[in-house]
């Protein structure tokens, strides 16, 4: 039995002026037409924007490539799928029978679009300030526990350790091809791991610098994988 959106509502620490619209962006597309992949989609900018204006405020020192990580770490599927299962929110999904039977309440994407999707809704009921200050209210905890420590090391490091971390190989460079005059010369190098099967290709003005390129393009692939 699904439970009454409103106790969801006090739950996630909201409150809707049309509370219709908080009920379809509890709405899986398996349940009607009136879904909530639209609001998903407003919610998923939105989101990403706040989050990113956040972590620009957080952390000054930060190059462009670190806030990015950063704020793939937070704004991913799983990570929101985590924020949904911590307000119990799978319980109030309404979904088709077909998802129900198998198990949809419980899968990643299904809760991580519908919490995209409250943030959509929201925006639509009260603007961008509201979703600001939810978003940055049910974030509080992982954001305090963000540390530059890690986001600090070069891409090839990160690579080599998220590989280590899983037991797995050791990402594969190989050179590509090597061209242009002895001073200027321009590198490509392929990057290869076990987890994917796409490759990526680095360029550089030199052998490290094209790995370090193709080290940082894999790692945004896994990053956009993960969403």
């Amino acid at each position: 039995m699904i439970r009454n959106p409103e106790v969801l509502h006090k739950r996630l620490g909201l409150t809707f002026r049309n509370p219709g619209l908080f009920t379809v962006a509890l709405t899986h597309r398996s349940a009607g037409a009136n879904n909530n992949e639209r609001l998903e989609f407003l919610g998923d900018s939105i989101l990403g924007f706040v989050i990113a204006h956040k972590l620009y405020e957080l952390f000054p020192d930060a190059c462009e490539g670190v806030l990015s990580r950063l704020r793939a770490s937070l704004v991913n599927e799983d990570s929101l799928a985590g924020l949904a299962r911590k307000h119990q929110l799978g319980d109030y999904l309404r979904l088709g029978s077909g998802e129900l039977k198998s198990g949809g309440f419980r899968r990643d994407s299904i809760l991580s679009d519908a919490m995209e999707a409250i943030v959509g809704a929201l925006f639509i009921d009260q603007g961008i300030e509201a979703c600001r200050q939810w978003i940055e209210s049910i974030f509080a905890e992982k954001l305090q526990s963000l540390s530059l420590d890690n986001w600090q090391k070069d891409p090839k490091t990160q690579l080599q350790e998220l590989m280590q971390s899983k037991k797995l190989d050791l990402p594969d460079y190989v050179l590509q091809t090597m061209s242009g005059l002895a001073h200027e010369q321009t590198f490509k190098v392929k990057c290869t791991i076990p987890l994917i099967r796409e490759s990526c290709i680095g360029v550089g003005v030199s052998r490290k610098k094209a790995e370090q390129s193709a080290a940082e393009q894999m790692l945004e692939l896994l990053n956009k994988d993960s969403k």
